[in-house]
């Protein structure tokens, strides 16, 4: 098997990963607050993280610590929102919503960085912005946006997504500039330390050490974290980076196949078209959205949203459409 082929693989099953932790989660936090598991699972991640690349500890500059913490805190920002948003509202709403990063990402480039946006990228916000205002928001008997019915989960997940934009950018950019062994090791360490800060102050801490939790906490700090970092900086060098998103988008998908099997969770018509419309956005986005080639780099991301967060950028904070989970 060619090592390309491989590649592909290897994304697909990390992604698929990615996706079917939003069920695994969604159970644990049934008996674990959501931000102390997050900083277990990080915790575990990046002492994982930092003996598979030990070697690369003695190589940080100022430069590269610099960029580990900007890449950590939006690392931090999108997973607090995302797990205290997942415990108010469903695995594949989250999944879907957490993928709006992808689309996200043109939109910010055009608002903070003047990077002009094509008009396939365009078209591929809007769909997505629509599908997600479907999937998100109950239909009013009295018509109008009815915005005020929104679950507060969902807004939540949203921050994520804006959160997990702003990830891709600076991961993109820092990609570029330093090893991506380096950057993976900061930026799930600085993820960490802010976790870990934030649990006393931000929530009632509770945890029961059932089997949903501890299996949680293991197979999303060591397979979603560890090896999800891993494998996906080794596949993007026999990757093209279109491909890496495409399959990455593919990660909600996943998560509602995953709870449909799993739960019994069905979206329903107009959650449904809403769906397809967020999916159809990021191929959208993708397939025809770039105005330019991106250039290769070692990116990270995490699961849930790992999806948005892990997209070959251009350097110089420039990207073109590409998520971290």
């Amino acid at each position: 098997m060619s090592r390309s082929r491989k590649a592909h693989l290897l994304l697909i099953l990390v992604t698929f990963l990615w996706g079917a932790t939003f069920v695994l989660v969604k159970d644990a936090l049934e008996d674990i607050s959501p931000f102390l598991f997050n900083a277990l699972r990080f915790s575990l991640g990046t002492a994982a993280l930092v003996l598979i690349y030990r070697r690369h500890l003695k190589r940080f500059t100022a430069a590269s610590l610099r960029s580990g913490l900007i890449v950590g805190t939006f690392l931090w920002l999108g997973y607090e929102f995302q797990n205290a948003g997942l415990k108010r509202t469903t695995p594949s709403k989250a999944a879907f919503i957490t993928g709006l990063a992808v689309v996200l990402v043109p939109l910010l480039l055009a608002i903070f960085w003047k990077k002009m946006v094509n008009g396939w990228a365009g078209a591929g916000v809007v769909s997505a912005l629509v599908g997600m205002y479907l999937l998100t928001v109950p239909a009013s008997a009295h018509g109008g946006l009815n915005l005020a019915s929104m679950n507060r989960g969902d807004l939540l997940v949203l921050g994520a997504s804006v959160a997990f934009a702003f990830h891709i950018i600076f991961l993109g950019n820092a990609s570029q500039q330093h090893d991506f062994e380096q950057i993976a090791i900061l930026q799930a360490g600085v993820a960490a330390i802010l976790m870990t800060i934030t649990v006393p102050v931000a929530e009632k801490i509770y945890i029961t050490w059932s089997p949903p939790v501890i299996w949680a906490i293991l197979v999303t700090a060591l397979g979603c974290t560890a090896a999800g970092f891993t494998i996906q900086a080794w596949a993007q060098q026999f990757t093209p980076a279109t491909h890496t998103a495409l399959i990455v988008s593919l990660e909600p998908v996943f998560a509602w196949i995953v709870a449909f099997f799993v739960t019994g969770e069905r979206l329903g018509r107009r959650s449904g078209l809403g769906a397809i419309l967020m999916l159809s956005g990021v191929l959208l986005s993708e397939l025809k959205g770039r105005s330019e080639p991106a250039i290769p780099g070692g990116n990270v991301g995490p699961e849930a949203g790992e999806s948005s967060k892990n997209l070959s950028l251009p350097a110089e904070a420039s990207a073109d459409g590409s998520r971290q989970s």
